[in-house]
């Protein structure tokens, strides 16, 4: 941070802390903020403000928010979730502002060596903060004008920094997108897992179709197989190799074969009111109507979110405003993870609405579906066909397949891989689609999910 730039601030002395406290409420009930943001705020700052205003007897402190008469409490809570672990916070209730900790949400949403705010600053922002221990802070204030300003920069660094932080990874952006995609509370976004909002466009769809949602009580599930990895062909090879990749694998499953809690067959009496086109046998072996019969909550609700995100990447390629490109990048963002986690929700092992025979289904049918595109490859692109070698897939992992097509110029890979991806997406039922993704020039496969590539790939 340059000189001009503190020049900006002003730092404001008071006589003692208890009117700085009173102040300190008082200012921000006339800001009146929708958001209260920093770093380690819930854990940190706001349990040290409330705890020093209760031993000095500051006893119109803790009415910080919008309900006149409604004491700010603080307790603490053991937060638990399959996706981010378990961790204990402190919750503090503000009502009418939504305490938005920048510490938590890098926590949840992103993997770094160090959290500290000033490991985190410069990773993201290459700035740091002022060298200031906490064991010092006490003798800079109590010195004379040069260490008090040092500790004022100190203090504008620390409000500073979370700041720019948050504009430069629009995480504010971003959750509230995902608040306003998925139908729930942005609170409710920060501080719960993520079945809460499948639970939340299920109601909302379920309420349109003037259905109801059992309440269920969670128990274990069975485990199911997951995704087929076709073993790996480890080597270095000094020659292109193409990856073709799903495109939104499990959402396009789902709404393939109309896969949903309402459509779902579970006795053979239900089968024979129905003539064997109008249902199908997934590999799995569970029973589901066709669409043509009934169109399920789950697909869907997937048709809305894919089709808006498919709006949302064709307004940003437009768009010339950088707030609005923010936005638009947060909310297609948003909908790709709220389509990613609905086929979770169903698989949760303890969940608000587990289906096995849905989340069996879906896997089955990604296994199936690797294996027919490795099987389709190595048939059509062979010698016997007229190609100069024999196509082999070297690696398959869920969603996608690498091909090593034999020929020497990442050019005819590239053409190759776009030709396979076309023909063999012909053979799915739509919305299910292979795309051709890069090629790795020269490639090193090491084991599953470990392979590199000494420069970057060609796309």
């Amino acid at each position: 941070m340059s000189e001009a730039e503190l020049r900006k601030y002003e730092a404001e002395l008071r006589k003692c802390e208890t009117q700085l406290l009173k102040e300190w409420a008082e200012f921000l009930q006339e800001l009146d903020p929708d958001i209260i943001t920093g770093y380690n705020i819930v854990n940190f700052d706001l349990p040290y403000l409330l705890n020093r205003a209760k031993a000095l007897k500051v006893d119109l402190f803790p009415y910080l928010g919008r309900v006149r008469d409604s004491r700010t409490t603080m307790r603490d809570s053991t937060f638990d979730s399959r996706a981010y672990g378990k961790r204990v916070n402190k919750i503090i209730s503000i009502e009418g502002r939504i305490q938005f900790d920048l510490f938590q949400i890098l926590l949840r949403d992103t993997k770094l060596r160090s959290y500290t705010l000033n490991s985190v600053s410069y990773h993201f922002l290459g700035e740091q903060k002022e060298d200031v221990h906490h064991s010092i802070i006490t003798d800079l204030q109590n010195g004379n004008e040069q260490t008090r300003r040092r500790l004022a920069v100190y203090c504008v660094k620390d409000a500073v920094l979370p700041i720019r932080l948050l504009d430069k990874l629009m995480c504010l952006i971003n959750y509230m997108e995902m608040a306003r995609v998925t139908g729930v509370p942005l609170a409710y976004v920060l501080s719960r897992g993520q079945q809460i909002k499948v639970v939340s466009q299920l109601l909302r769809k379920a309420r349109e179709k003037d259905l109801l949602m059992p309440v269920h009580k969670s128990e274990a599930q069975e485990e199911y197989a997951g995704a087929t990895v076709i073993e790996p062909s480890r080597g270095y090879y000094n020659i292109p190799i193409a990856t073709l990749d799903f495109s939104s694998l499990y959402p396009s499953i789902m709404q393939a074969h109309n896969l949903c809690y309402t459509t779902l067959l579970f006795k053979s009496t239900d089968r024979e009111r129905l003539t064997p086109d109008q249902y199908i046998r997934t590999p799995s072996g569970s029973h589901f109507v066709k669409s043509s019969v009934r169109k399920g909550l789950l697909p869907e609700i997937l048709e809305d979110l894919l089709s808006a995100r498919k709006k949302a990447k064709a307004e940003l390629k437009e768009e010339k405003d950088s707030f609005r490109r923010k936005v638009l990048d947060g909310r297609q963002l948003a909908l790709k993870l709220s389509a990613n986690s609905v086929y979770g929700f169903t698989g949760a092992n303890v969940g608000k609405l587990p289906c096995i025979e849905i989340s069996q289904s879906v896997t089955s049918f990604g296994r199936q579906m690797i294996d027919q595109s490795k099987n389709l490859v190595e048939r059509k692109y062979c010698v016997a066909n007229g190609y100069p070698f024999d196509a082999k897939v070297i690696y398959g992992d869920t969603d996608s397949v690498m091909v090593r097509f034999g020929v020497g110029t990442v050019a005819e890979s590239m053409e190759l891989g776009r030709e396979a991806a076309e023909m063999i997406s012909a053979t799915f039922p739509h919305p299910i689609k292979l795309e051709f993704e890069k090629v790795y020039f020269p490639y090193l496969l090491i084991n599953k999910k470990r392979f590199d590539t000494p420069i970057l790939p060609y796309f």
